[in-house]
């Protein structure tokens, strides 16, 4: 069922429920991108009744100019969480939205029953994955040289570009056009003015005592999933590990950035166990 959802600003956004069970919010990456979570859903429907939505100026989402701030999402996000009427509820985050989603549960730890983190980059300074995975984007899509030759071509915002571009994240060498064909279907345009405002205020939070010391007091239970075969360095993650009190990880060795993608079942049961 789809619904339209309006923040305290008067931002329309758009938004998806599925299944019945445990109140499941999905959190998706970027910043800038859209809700790519249709499979995950149909995964997990059955334990729980999944949400799904497109940030603000995102995907299906109203166009608008900002604010570009965590803050401001973390408010959109409980507008979502109001919307359906949920008092207390399980968040999956992917990515940047994995940020997201513990930024909120930060802010509101008494409104989330459990937290799933995929495929994040963990709360160290920006520059203990960034670099590290800009070399390893550049070797991956090099493997073929006339798609790196052909992604440095096309414009920012070109879909064929961005599908080059999202092809690094599969483990599956044979079959990444075809995942990242599938993350670009249906297409909507980045939010490149939103993607870079937020990275940028991402880099001052990272690394700093004040939110290590905020990880360490979350009383809540955490799920770290990772994909092993992620180009981000999964050692960036163990920042977050150490500091939480009550967590769990789960590696999935096959799978690289969308680990359900690549091992769906290794997923599934990571998350039913949360669930």
């Amino acid at each position: 069922m789809t619904q339209t959802v309006t923040t305290d600003d008067g931002v329309r956004l758009w938004a998806a429920r599925q299944g019945r069970g445990t109140p499941l919010v999905l959190c998706h990456g970027g910043p800038g991108l859209w809700d790519m979570f249709e499979d995950v859903a149909a995964m997990l429907d059955d334990l729980a009744t999944v949400v799904r939505w497109d940030q603000r100026g995102c995907g299906r989402s109203e166009r608008c100019a900002g604010p570009w701030t965590t803050a401001r999402f973390v408010a959109d996000l409980d507008a979502v969480r109001r919307h359906f009427g949920l008092d207390r509820m399980a968040l999956l985050g992917h990515s940047w939205g994995a940020q997201l989603a513990l930024s909120y549960a930060l802010a509101h730890p008494e409104r989330v029953g459990a937290l799933v983190y995929v495929s994040g980059t963990g709360i160290d300074s920006w520059s203990s994955w960034r670099g590290p995975f800009e070399e390893n984007f550049l070797a991956r899509l090099g493997e073929v040289p006339e798609r790196l030759a052909r992604w440095r071509e096309l414009a920012d915002g070109d879909r064929e570009r961005a599908v080059l571009q999202w092809s690094i994240e599969f483990e599956d060498r044979a079959r990444a056009l075809e995942h990242a064909g599938r993350m670009a279907d249906p297409w909507f345009d980045i939010d490149f003015e939103c993607n870079r405002v937020l990275n940028a205020e991402t880099k001052q939070a990272l690394g700093t005592p004040g939110l290590y010391a905020a990880c360490q007091a979350l009383d809540l239970p955490v799920l770290i999933v990772d994909g092993e075969r992620d180009l981000r360095p999964r050692s960036a993650v163990d920042s977050l590990e150490r500091a939480l009190p009550r967590v769990r990880r789960v590696v999935l060795p096959e799978a690289g950035h969308l680990p359900w993608v690549e091992d769906p079942k290794g997923f599934r049961e990571a998350v039913a166990a949360v669930l």
